[in-house]
């Protein structure tokens, strides 16, 4: 079975910057559940892997523009202190997730004030070229309620 429209891919990857240092992995856990078609993952991703079959191995290089974006140094915001009390301390440069009209939104910390927090909107990974590695580890045919949800389910997809 090759991988296209509605089926749902089970991968691992790794990603790293253009020095080579890895960024983020998958391979210390579960595989990660795609559906084909619903802009689950990179775009530049989803096109590489299009057409492969379990066991296939694919490497490539996204631009800023085909990964995570280019970085908006305008994307900023002052959010009140109190939408942080869940999390840890807090520092500058730290990675926090916050709730917004659009949902659940990742975000980093510029400036720590007395009530509120300067934050970053750009994804961390913004404004960088990343080296992607992926091994395909299986390829099914996607539930009618996936389709309808957009999301794969399952362990390392979207669990209900």
């Amino acid at each position: 079975m090759n991988i296209s429209h509605n089926k749902v891919v089970s991968f691992h990857y790794s990603l790293s910057d253009d020095q080579g240092q890895m960024l983020e992995t998958s391979r210390t856990g579960d595989p990660t559940l795609f559906l084909v078609g619903a802009n689950n993952v990179l775009p530049g991703l989803e096109q590489a892997l299009l057409g492969k079959e379990v066991g296939d191995k694919v490497e490539g290089t996204l631009e800023p523009h085909l990964a995570y974006g280019v970085r908006n140094e305008n994307k900023t915001d002052r959010i009140s202190a109190k939408y942080l009390k869940h999390e840890d301390k807090l520092t500058p440069g730290k990675i926090v997730r916050i709730n917004t009209d659009k949902g659940m939104r990742t975000a980093t910390i510029i400036k720590i004030g007395k009530f509120s927090v300067d934050i970053d909107l750009n994804h961390p990974l913004a404004g960088k070229t990343i080296t992607f590695d992926v091994e395909i580890v299986d390829i099914r045919e996607a539930t009618a309620e996936e389709i309808a949800h957009r999301h794969a389910h399952g362990i390392g997809g979207h669990q209900h």
